[in-house]
C-alpha cells in the first residue's frame, strides 16, 4: 500500500484497501437535521434533501462544507444515498442529495429518461441552490458521483472552476469503455438490439407517442441496458420506494458518446476516485485513466469488489469511510 497523500495530475496516487473494523465517523453519535427542499433546473421543479450537519468541527466562519449528490444510471436518491450523506454530515460535511429530473419525487415528463446532458444541468442548478443554503459555504462545494454520476461531477467541475473536490465512486467516466464492456459481457447482438429499441424510442418524439421504455438491469441474456451478472439483484437489494426498473430506451443511442474523461484535465480541485477492481458495469481501467488525466491533484483508491457491492455493507463503510478522510483533507 502507498502513502496516503496527493501527486501530480500525471502521477495520481494510488492505494489499496481493506475492509474496516468500524468506521472512523461516529455518524451514530452525530445529530444532523434533514429537510426536504426543492429546486428548478431547466424549468423543472427537482427534490432534494439538505442534510445539515450538528457538528462544527470543519466550520469557518459559521460556515461548513456541503457535498452535492445524485445517484448513477437510472438510480433514485433514496436508492442507496443515505448512508454516504450519513457519513459526511457526521463529520461537519452537510450533504445536497438530489433527484434528477424525471426521476424519483423530481418532475419532469416523459418519466425515467437518461440524459447525460440533462443530468449534468441538474448538478449545475443543485450547485447553484447548495450554494444559497442557509450556513453553507459557496466556496467549499464538493461534488460526489457513483457510476454514471461519477462521470457527471467530472465534466461540471470542469466547468466551474469553483468546485473545492470532487469524489468519483466506481465512476463511468467514458462511454466508449462501458460500450466495449457491454458487449464484452453481453455480446454484440444485445448492442444492437438495444440500438434497435433506441432507434424505436426515438421516433416517438417525434410522433408524439408514449415512450419506449426497457428494463434498466436484468439477468445475463435478457434485454436491459445494464444485464452484467449480479446487475439485477444489485440495484434490487438497495432499491428504496422511488426506484422503477425501467427507462426511456434512446439514452442506448447516447451512452457512447457521454466521454467526461475528456474534461478531465480541466478538473483543477482535488480529486479522489474508488475504483472496483473487479468491477464488470463500470471499468476500472477508464476510472484509473481520468485520475491520470486530471488537472489536479488525484488520489485513486482501490477495491478488491464487484460494482453494487460498494452500495452497502462493510465496503459501503470503508468507501465512505476514506471519502470522508479525502474530505477532511481538502475542505
Amino acid at each position: 500500500m502507498t502513502s496516503s497523500g496527493f501527486a501530480t495530475a500525471r502521477s495520481p496516487t494510488t492505494r489499496s484497501s481493506s475492509p474496516p473494523t468500524s468506521p472512523r465517523w461516529p455518524g451514530e453519535h452525530t445529530m444532523m437535521t434533514i429537510t426536504d427542499v426543492g429546486f428548478s433546473s431547466g424549468g423543472v421543479r427537482c427534490a432534494a434533501w439538505h442534510y445539515q450537519s450538528d457538528s462544527n468541527d470543519l466550520s469557518r466562519n459559521g460556515l461548513r462544507p456541503c457535498v452535492v449528490m445524485a445517484h448513477g444510471f437510472g438510480g433514485t436518491r433514496d436508492t442507496g444515498l443515505r448512508e454516504f450523506a450519513d457519513g459526511f454530515a457526521a463529520v461537519g460535511v452537510d450533504a445536497f442529495v438530489f433527484d434528477y429530473r424525471t426521476f424519483g419525487a423530481s418532475e419532469g415528463s416523459p418519466r425515467q429518461v437518461v440524459s447525460y446532458r440533462m443530468q449534468r444541468a441538474d448538478y449545475r442548478a443543485a450547485v447553484d441552490a447548495a450554494r444559497r443554503l442557509r450556513g453553507v459555504d459557496p466556496e467549499r462545494i464538493a461534488l460526489w458521483g457513483t457510476s454514471y454520476s461519477g462521470g457527471h461531477v467530472i465534466d461540471v467541475a470542469a466547468r466551474d472552476p469553483r468546485i473545492a473536490a470532487v469524489i468519483g465512486l466506481v465512476p463511468a467516466p467514458d462511454g466508449l469503455a462501458a460500450v466495449a464492456q457491454i458487449a464484452r459481457y453481453a455480446g454484440p447482438l444485445a448492442l444492437l438490439r438495444l440500438v434497435g429499441h433506441g432507434l424505436l424510442d426515438a421516433a416517438t418524439i417525434a410522433t408524439r407517442r408514449a415512450p419506449h421504455r426497457i428494463p434498466l438491469a436484468a439477468a445475463p441474456g435478457d434485454t436491459a441496458i445494464i444485464s452484467t451478472p449480479g446487475a439485477l439483484d444489485g440495484y434490487v437489494a438497495i432499491a428504496g420506494d422511488t426506484w422503477r426498473n425501467e427507462v426511456c430506451a434512446r439514452t442506448a443511442l447516447e451512452v457512447a458518446m457521454n466521454r467526461p474523461i475528456m474534461s478531465a484535465r480541466r478538473v483543477r480541485c482535488p480529486m479522489l476516485v474508488q475504483v472496483g477492481t473487479v468491477d464488470r458495469v463500470a471499468p476500472p481501467a477508464a476510472a484509473r485513466a481520468t485520475a491520470r488525466r486530471a488537472g489536479g491533484p488525484a488520489t485513486v483508491v482501490e477495491y478488491p469488489v464487484d460494482h453494487f457491492d460498494v452500495y452497502s455493507g462493510e465496503w459501503q463503510v470503508k468507501a465512505t469511510d476514506d471519502a470522508v478522510q479525502f474530505l477532511r483533507r481538502v475542505l
